[in-house]
């Protein structure tokens, strides 16, 4: 695939730098090209550094907005020329000061992007991991690995996301339609709780699959 990233933080670089070694064309681009310059660098695999409005133009399958909740939308908005009949995968968690969802009462990050590039195929995924888990070479947990939960509403655009998934060694689960995105930030804000504000294990809060719906009755 032809990848833009949007951005040049920590998210963009733990991601691009699965997706170059997967085989696929990764183009970074950000404000200051020298952090564009940089990252590239250290991602490597042929990636290029270019302005953001170059990566937009670039990701002919798939543009990662791996930018900070409040300023993705404004950053897509002024590229929504470039990004129309794009996916654009949203991998922002909208969450601020004691761990509080930003968007409370609002829409989700994804759906604010959507509103920004009304062309675009928004996608949500890759949310719900600190970074340093998304540079694990596979993120793999006691032999399972992790399932990544994808949000969207176009089935191209979360087929190549589902790829892109597979790519990192990670497992796709289908979450349902954008719709269901504020569940998935909504769901950051409270493992981020747990995890950092309570010093508790999130994946405690859950029984295993088969006893998704009760325990098995008694003979």
């Amino acid at each position: 695939m032809r990848i833009g990233v949007l951005g040049t933080g920590n998210m963009a670089d733990a991601l691009a730098g699965h997706w170059v070694r997967a085989g696929h064309e990764v183009t970074i681009g950000g404000r200051d090209p020298r952090k564009a310059e940089r990252l590239a660098a250290r991602v490597g695999g042929g990636a290029k550094p270019a302005g953001l409005r170059e990566a937009a133009a670039s990701g002919e399958d798939v543009v990662l907005a791996a930018l900070p909740f409040g300023a993705g939308a404004d950053v897509v908005r002024d590229l929504r020329a470039s990004l129309d009949g794009r996916t654009l995968l949203d991998c922002s968690n909208p969450i601020g000061p004691g761990f509080r969802l930003l968007t409370d009462g609002a829409p989700s990050a994804a759906r604010q992007l959507a509103a920004a590039a009304p062309g675009a195929h928004v996608v949500k995924a890759f949310n719900l991991c600190h970074e340093d888990v998304w540079r694990m070479r596979p993120p793999v947990f006691d032999g399972r690995p992790l399932s990544v939960p994808v949000c969207g509403d176009d089935d191209t655009a979360v087929a190549r996301v589902r790829q892109l998934v597979r790519d990192t060694g990670c497992t796709p689960v289908s979450a349902g339609g954008l719709d269901q995105a504020g569940l998935l930030e909504s769901t950051a804000a409270l493992f981020i709780t747990l995890w950092v504000g309570e010093g508790a294990d999130a994946q405690a809060i859950a029984p295993p699959q088969a006893y998704a719906t009760g325990p098995a009755p008694r003979g």
